[in-house]
């Protein structure tokens, strides 16, 4: 059963609010996995070289990955059911923001890998929760036309979140312990302010009442099962091409100290043609409602960019692949997140299927670095991480094609 149609547009102020709360969780989750993290435990004097440095992020990284996929669902379909005078998602985005924040800070203290991938868990935990309750809204309150709109502010929000936080990071010289208070401090902010001020309407009367259908029902959906597989693996190819990009810059291209400053400036790359390709991608998908092959194609060249930097790596080509990671990305979060949507297989569950859509992504970005780092030991080197990125990219992106893509009519028919 898919939605009930939904057919007053939200306000430009919602979009707004919506956007600026995507920005900071994305700000938070992703600065630790691209800078902080990676510096926290880079170990360039150890024993066993720099390589046990990236092990150990990729392992913290994982771990707190696996505990987002489990949290992120869990904590939508409890929201689902939730009936309290105060919303079905506003109390659970309100926890989650604080838990995150709250773990945010811990983070900032600790001490060595165990320490420090037990209060990542924590922060992973909280974000997935906050995610899994905002991406309902989608669902709860905005029609198809809008559907596409919102998800480029979400998508865009994850690259200029990256900008954000790094660039903050860099510019400012803040200290590791400083920097996760700064995170906690905004994501405590945003997140609190979103949570009471978004509104959060009661759900269709099957939503919170009876037994649902269960998470196993759904992904036995063919469409929706298709393209929820498809967008984890896709994510992992990106994960392998971007979340080890500090480690490449200091060590694959022998950059050294000028490798952070680098890094900054192969995100901004990053970041304009994502936030271009996020809003060009939603307003076609919005417009033309096709979601299914531009969320493929965007795949693609997401696969063609790991593959520059498995064969040809040098510093020129890091930023004519972090482009075109750019616009592939940003253009499959988009579309593929409005895809996701129209699949959506019980008007039930929304924030619980929609909790998985969003963690099937985090759990990407997360185990990215866990293979990845595998795959670097392995190889003593770089260019089996690439190719492995571009291999995923591809199998993600014929995974995705195998969910039909539903009109108006055939979805009030199935």
């Amino acid at each position: 059963m898919t939605a009930t149609a939904i057919r007053t547009p939200v306000t430009r102020g919602w979009m707004v609010l919506f956007a600026v709360a995507w920005l900071a969780i994305w700000t938070v989750q992703l600065t630790p996995v691209q800078l902080l993290l990676p510096t926290q435990l880079d170990t360039p004097d150890d024993a066993d070289g720099w390589i046990s440095g990236v092990v150990s992020t990729g392992v913290v990284l994982g771990v707190g990955g696996l505990a987002g996929v489990v949290a992120g669902p869990l904590a939508g379909a409890m929201s689902d059911r939730t009936r309290s005078r105060w919303g079905r998602r506003r109390p659970w985005a309100l926890g989650g923001t604080w838990v995150a924040a709250v773990c945010l800070a811990v983070t900032g203290f600790a001490v060595g890998p165990v320490a420090v991938g037990a209060a990542w868990t924590g922060v992973s935990v909280g974000i997935a929760i906050v995610s899994a309750a905002l991406t309902a809204m989608i669902a709860d309150q905005l029609p198809e036309a809008q559907r596409g709109t919102a998800a480029s502010l979400a998508s865009s929000a994850q690259a200029v979140g990256i900008i954000v936080g790094v660039g903050t990071v860099v510019v400012l010289a803040l200290t590791v312990d400083v920097s996760y208070l700064v995170l906690g401090g905004f994501i405590a902010m945003v997140g609190t302010l979103a949570a009471l001020v978004l509104p959060d309407p009661p759900g269709h009367p099957a939503a919170t009442s009876g037994r649902d259908s269960g998470a196993l029902r759904s992904l036995r959906d063919r469409d929706f099962g298709w393209m929820i597989s498809g967008r984890l693996v896709v994510n992992i190819g990106n994960a392998l091409g971007t979340t080890l990009l500090l480690f490449f810059l200091m060590y694959g291209l022998g950059q050294g100290a000028a490798a952070e400053d680098n890094l900054l400036m192969a995100i901004v790359v990053y970041t304009v043609f994502v936030v271009l390709a996020s809003f060009g991608s939603g307003w076609w998908s919005d417009r033309t409602g096709r979601r299914r092959m531009p969320t493929v194609a965007s795949a693609m060249i997401q696969a063609l960019a790991s593959l520059l930097l498995a064969f040809v790596p040098s510093w020129e080509m890091t930023l004519v692949a972090a482009a075109m990671l750019g616009v592939g990305y940003g253009a499959f979060m988009t579309t593929g997140l409005a895809f996701a949507t129209d699949l959506l297989p019980d008007e039930r569950a929304h924030a619980r299927d929609l909790g998985m859509v969003t963690v099937s992504a985090a759990l990407g970005q997360l185990l990215g670095p866990l293979i990845g780092a595998a795959l670097v030991a392995l190889a003593g080197g770089f260019w089996l991480l690439f190719l492995a990125g571009a291999v995923l990219s591809v199998l993600g992106g014929l995974m995705t094609a195998g969910a039909r893509e539903r009109t108006p009519q055939t979805a009030r028919m199935s």
